[in-house]
């Protein structure tokens, strides 16, 4: 499982069901994927 993170987003490479582990890992943090990028790379 990697997880890149960009200013413009986030690619995360992995299984599906790893890829879908670490959204709900995540979504603990972050309420969304761009709430997510925003706090990563505030501009």
């Amino acid at each position: 499982m990697k997880v890149y993170v960009h200013e413009k987003g986030i690619i995360l490479v992995g299984k599906g069901w790893e890829v879908l582990q670490k959204l709900k890992e995540y979504n603990k943090d972050h309420l969304t994927v761009s709430d997510w990028v925003k706090k990563v790379n505030p501009k």
